[in-house]
């Protein structure tokens, strides 16, 4: 059985960029369901598969692919983020910083290029700085709805949730402007972590 991760910060630990409020439904509203949805897609799916039911496996993918990727994603969303004062926005360091500049020129033309890409996002996604193993580089990608990194061959280190869930109640429509101020509460030095990771 999946589990709601424990958010590292209050709710309120993030604002100004992102309110407590939306934090709070983002948490224990949005994210609980994919937790609770995705097991009980998995327990039928077990069901099936004893019976021999491939119509109903396949069937049951989409649900555990959907609710699995909204698990999974949230569960690094909320450490790629940390309180101003406590990590967020700080700027990178050491080998992700040099990494970054290598691939992007400026930290600015990065902060640039990903932004333009979670703002491009039709619908409803995510914009993702993810690692490519085999070519040993760092790639800016988007996904629809709650498709996981993992389905494009990347590991994720950083992602951007442009859902309406994750910014409407304080931005509204201005989706270019959550974008914007989510960079004040980036937790770099998870990212770094991921990218080490990733590395080896």
């Amino acid at each position: 059985m999946y589990q709601l991760p424990k958010l590292p910060y209050d709710f309120n630990a993030l604002e100004p960029v992102i309110s407590a409020e939306i934090m709070e439904i983002h948490y224990t509203k949005h994210h609980e369901a994919y937790v609770k949805n995705l097991n009980a897609a998995i327990e039928k799916y077990h069901e099936a598969e004893q019976k021999q039911d491939v119509a109903s496996m396949i069937a049951l993918s989409q649900a555990i692919k959907f609710n699995g990727g909204g698990h999974v994603n949230h569960s690094i969303f909320w450490t790629n983020l940390a309180p101003i004062g406590m990590g967020g926005g700080e700027h990178p360091k050491g080998e992700l910083s040099h990494a970054l500049q290598k691939k992007y020129g400026t930290m600015q033309y990065f902060i640039d290029k990903m932004s333009a890409a979670a703002v491009g996002i039709q619908g409803s996604g995510w914009a993702w700085l993810g690692y490519h193993p085999e070519a040993d580089c760092m790639k800016i990608v988007t996904c629809a709805n709650q498709d996981p990194l993992s389905t494009q061959g990347l590991v994720p280190l950083l992602g951007i949730d442009v859902w309406e869930h994750a910014y409407y109640l304080q931005y509204k429509n201005v989706r270019a402007e959550y974008v914007k101020n989510i960079w004040k509460i980036v937790n770099w030095k998870n990212v770094e972590e991921r990218y080490l990771r990733a590395k080896k």
